[in-house]
């Protein structure tokens, strides 16, 4: 299976790179655009009033079209823990005693919740992954919804998760946690982009996503949407930006206690980035056009011949239903040692992520068929 999409990317031509869930390898577009967006500022007088909020407005947009949200809605951020950090902050005190959240979560998101618990006496649930290997993902989803009841505060969890790809039935913990009143934070940094989502089908109070991963844009910018609930909130920062007087640059010591309207009270200081964000509204824009479900087919139809070939060799993987085609982790057998695979896919200039006792492969549209039989080539040599 060949792809049409790998001469869009900058990827040596001698690797096989299986590894978006660490670091997306950049558009060549993207890269263009982010010379000419370096080179714009030589001359500061390219720069108009109007530019610190006209390509911005075009993110917000593109954003809010990749997961069924206001262009209003949504926010620039400058990583997920700043846009988890916004919403957690914002949270009611009275609608219940327990923050639940999924095991093994990333950092940024446990210790954002743990921080909210700590400081208004609260309590953290973390639900721990079944240590079953048969059915885990059925099992996790099912004990998360259990664990929803009226004294649930706030569900925070990944769309999928980080080490594996385990996949979480959103739309049933949304509405779980909308019966019971309680708010729904979403860590999307590791499926918006390459994993249909949906926030108002899934009742997301907050999604926040890093850019740099499966949006294929730069580091150290990403996009969050907050929803109306969190219009009266108190941000992080209180950037002149986020004014409602923000673009009448003469009056802007006219101090203006609104802020902009929607989720624009959450954007970060400086969110018109000159160079970031044209550069993640280009990789927005391939998206877009691609289709997510191009993206997520695309996938499936590559790794489809890996699973008999995994199962075969004694390999171990979540189960389809709740495995995603983008991301998923490979369970070793006894007789395999890690270090020893690593160093041989590492030699093979076969690329992987580790994480915990799991291979990680995460893929995307620049990957081939190649790809997928040079990784089964070393999975295939003795590893002992």
């Amino acid at each position: 299976m060949s792809s049409p999409y790998k001469s869009l990317f900058s990827l040596p031509e001698d690797i096989h790179y299986l590894n978006c869930a660490y670091m997306a390898p950049q558009l060549k577009s993207v890269e263009q655009v982010g010379i000419e967006a370096l080179q714009k500022k030589n001359n500061p007088t390219q720069i108009k009033p109007i530019h610190f909020f006209e390509q911005a407005a075009v993110l917000r947009e593109q954003f809010g079209t990749l997961v069924n949200a206001s262009a209003e809605q949504c926010a620039i951020i400058p990583s997920a823990s700043y846009g988890l950090m916004n919403a957690v902050n914002n949270l009611p005190l009275n609608n219940g005693n327990e923050a639940l959240v999924v095991g093994e979560e990333f950092p940024s998101g446990y210790f954002s919740i743990e921080r909210w618990c700590k400081a208004n006496g609260k309590n953290l649930k973390v639900l721990s992954r079944p240590e079953e290997l048969d059915g885990v993902g059925e099992k996790w989803n099912q004990t998360i919804l259990d664990s929803i009841d009226s004294n649930t505060a706030v569900v925070l969890m990944s769309t999928v998760h980080w080490t594996d790809g385990t996949k979480f039935m959103l739309e049933a913990i949304g509405e779980k946690c909308r019966q019971h009143n309680a708010y729904l934070i979403l860590d999307g940094t590791q499926s918006v982009g390459a994993l249909p989502i949906d926030v108002m089908a899934c009742y997301a109070d907050a999604l926040v996503c890093s850019g740099y991963k499966w949006l294929l844009g730069p580091y150290s910018i990403g996009m969050a949407y907050y929803s109306e609930k969190f219009n009266q909130g108190i941000p992080l920062e209180e950037s002149w930006m986020n004014r409602s007087n923000a673009q009448e640059f003469s009056s802007l010591t006219n101090y203006a206690d609104a802020y902009s309207p929607g989720a624009g009270r959450y954007n970060m200081g400086e969110f018109s980035n000159f160079n970031l964000v044209p550069m993640l509204s280009e990789s927005i824009r391939h998206i877009l056009e691609w289709r997510v479900d191009t993206i997520e087919n695309h996938n499936r139809e590559l790794a489809a011949p890996l699973f008999p070939f995994l199962h075969e060799k004694g390999f171990a993987v979540g189960e389809e239903a709740y495995r995603c085609a983008h991301l998923f982790g490979i369970q070793l057998p006894n007789h395999i040692k890690k270090e020893k695979l690593l160093a041989n896919l590492e030699s093979n200039r076969v690329f992987v992520s580790v994480r915990g006792e799991a291979i990680r492969i995460s893929l995307h549209l620049f990957n081939t068929a190649d790809d997928i039989q040079a990784l089964m080539d070393v999975l295939d040599q003795p590893s002992k």
